[in-house]
């Protein structure tokens, strides 16, 4: 079965166009991607097929009956369509054609894809070909009208060749018409690499580009990349799943660094692009993800929307768009407090409050949202079917929420919720890591696999990446575990070229009766010379927050979320679970959080004791034994 983008076809295709689709759907083999009208700078053709053995085939389908055909040649047609009068169109293969071209054009623009020398130089490594299908037309009235004296029978198909109701139809027949759908007819010797593939993807479809954090990333990352180019395509899950999400409500839950948030931003520039005269809501709970947020969706905008598109910077193409974090939403555009909700919930229930309105609304690491927050945001939505995207992953959430979202806030999410369970930012044995320790301290939470509304959590499929096991270390002291960090920064930058920007330090306490933590941090990292910014010393630090500045960053646990980084270091661990803390579930939670940031490294570190280092010392008994014992056997 192949793979389609979208994963269903919308309603108002027609019955010509369902049946193509479902029968490539079902027919095509399973490393075959088969998308339906794809935007692709600016044209969109009816259908586009990738195959590792067939290259590119672009389909223009069309419902005609002979009543609609008045007059054919090969560039243009005479119809009428509908009954109504004469209209003149250009021939749909000479349609096929002028798409395939531009594709062609788009393509060449990449090395990977295209000849390098030779007598071939410069053109593709791979056949682009073109065709159009008649789904309710029959090969005998193609030849009985004299059809095929305008359209090769290589280059159109017919409808007992893609109906398999028919008693003609052959799966065979099909996949050897469209491996002949080229004027320079070749087969290919090896088949597309993920590579080309996704190189391919990557040109006709910039908005699901993604990129470390949107800049050229260091050599260090290659290994982290999904192509050898230097950049990454969206996984093909989350490319269909932004594609997908219609106008109404819609809930995607996801494991940590399953790629939701870029999900978010995807279709955030989608939005852009079918409807830019709408008033666009992105929010999420803490300050610097705010920022972190609106670099993405700028970095998405960067690529023009379509080639009409006459926009000279992101900026302009986000006018109409805001992007907060919620209480500055709330104070700054609705000039608002949180205590006086209650009071404005119930005006806006009578209709006696005129606040803002928005055509969409779009929410990161909605676990943390309070259910009167999105009430409030659904008040405010305009239009009889309601557009909300809400993204969100139980396991990071810090606030304690019961009931579904119908129940506490009106917003009907049943039947409209995905689940994304591949984990794409961190290790495996990052995941596993951390994954086991939630799941050891958290409790209460249910876990599930299917699309339900309640307190589910997701937990972690599986990843593409391994990398080293996370390092523990039980320190003496305070000054141990900071001058450890320290000197494990400079030798990660040193031998390893990680940038300092690549790295953060997290801290649950900022200091205690004992100590200043933050201060002893940030004394070791001067004596190491290591530039460093404290991100959440004030509040217009975490305004200010920009990752891309040369600088280690120093943060608490709560305003990492939604950040990553290539290493993590967690110091003073012993203070999770927070004495003062009631909520041990929360302090899980934090700690899984602070965890998942770290994309290829992660150390903890810890003098004290606490029931989470407790469970840490076992951990590393257990590495030493298992050690011990290879080294007594030898390998095994």
């Amino acid at each position: 079965m192949a793979v389609t983008v979208p994963e269903s076809i919308r309603r108002t295709a027609t019955k010509g166009e369902r049946l193509l689709f479902e029968t490539l759907k079902h027919y095509l083999d399973d490393d075959y991607i088969v998308y339906f009208e794809p935007s692709i700078h600016g044209r969109r053709p009816d259908f586009l097929i990738i195959g590792p053995m067939l290259g590119i085939v672009v389909l223009e389908v069309k419902d005609y009956t002979l009543q609609t055909l008045h007059q054919l040649n090969r560039d243009e047609w005479i119809i009428q369509p509908g009954g109504s009068g004469l209209k003149t169109v250009p021939s749909p293969l000479k349609q096929a054609r002028g798409y395939m071209f531009h594709l062609q054009d788009l393509l060449k623009k990449e090395h990977l894809l295209v000849h390098q020398t030779g007598d071939y130089a410069g053109r593709l490594t791979f056949p682009c070909g073109y065709g159009t299908v008649f789904t309710r037309l029959s090969q005998e009235q193609c030849v009985e009208h004299d059809i095929y004296n305008v359209i090769e029978p290589s280059f159109l198909l017919t409808r007992e060749e893609i109906d398999p109701e028919k008693d003609a139809f052959d799966a065979g027949i099909l996949i050897e018409k469209l491996l002949q759908m080229f004027t320079v007819q070749f087969r290919l010797r090896d088949p597309l690499s993920v590579d080309q593939i996704n190189a391919i993807r990557y040109h006709l479809f910039p908005e699901f580009r993604i990129s470390g954090e949107f800049r050229q990333p260091a050599p260090y990352q290659d290994q982290l990349l999904l192509s050898m180019h230097d950049l990454k395509a969206m996984d093909l899950h989350q490319e269909k799943l932004a594609k997908q999400l219609g106008g109404s409500n819609r809930l995607i839950r996801g494991t940590a660094g399953s790629g939701k948030t870029l999900i978010l931003a995807s279709r955030a520039r989608l939005i852009r692009q079918e409807h830019p005269e709408w008033k666009v809501l992105v929010l999420c709970y803490n300050i610097s993800l705010s920022r972190s947020l609106k670099e993405m969706i700028r970095a998405k905008m960067e690529e023009p929307l379509d080639l009409l598109d006459t926009a000279t910077t992101a900026e302009e193409r986000m006018q109409g768009m805001t992007i907060r974090n919620f209480h500055e939403w709330l104070k700054q555009d609705l000039h608002l407090s949180e205590h006086a909700l209650p009071q404005v919930l119930e005006k806006l229930e009578q209709g006696e409050a005129l606040l803002p309105q928005y055509d969409a609304v779009l929410i990161d690491e909605g676990q943390d949202f309070k259910p009167e927050w999105l009430t409030l945001i659904r008040h405010l939505l305009r239009g009889e079917e309601p557009s909300m995207l809400l993204v969100e992953d139980r396991a990071q959430s810090i606030y304690r929420r019961g009931g579904s979202y119908l129940k506490q806030t009106g917003l009907d999410f049943r039947g409209r919720s995905k689940v994304l369970q591949i984990n794409y930012r961190n290790t495996e044995h990052i995941v596993r890591f951390a994954w086991d320790f939630f799941q050891r301290h958290a409790g209460g939470g249910k876990v599930v696999q299917g699309e339900l509304d309640g307190q589910e959590i997701i937990p972690p499929q599986s990843t593409k990446r391994r990398g080293p096991e996370p390092v523990l270390h039980r320190a003496s002291g305070l000054r141990e575990e900071v001058q450890l960090t320290a000197k494990t920064i400079r030798k990660l930058h040193e031998e390893k070229q990680v940038p300092y920007e690549e790295m953060l330090i997290l801290y649950r306490v900022k200091r205690t009766h004992r100590a200043d933590i933050v201060q002893r941090m940030r004394r070791a990292l001067e004596q190491e010379e290591i530039p460093f910014t404290w991100i959440t010393e004030t509040p217009a630090a975490k305004r200010d927050y920009v990752k891309h500045n040369g600088t280690v960053k120093l943060s608490t646990i709560d305003s990492s979320k939604g950040l990553d980084f290539q290493a993590v270091f967690i110091i003073s661990a012993e203070h999770l679970p927070f004495a003062l803390e009631e909520d041990e579930a929360r302090e899980a939670a934090l700690f899984y959080i602070g965890m998942t940031r770290a994309i290829d490294y992660l150390m903890i570190t810890y003098s004290g004791d606490s029931a989470y280092t407790a469970y840490f010392d076992d951990i590393c008994r257990a590495r030493d034994e298992d050690a011990a014992r290879k080294e007594r056997d030898g390998p095994s």
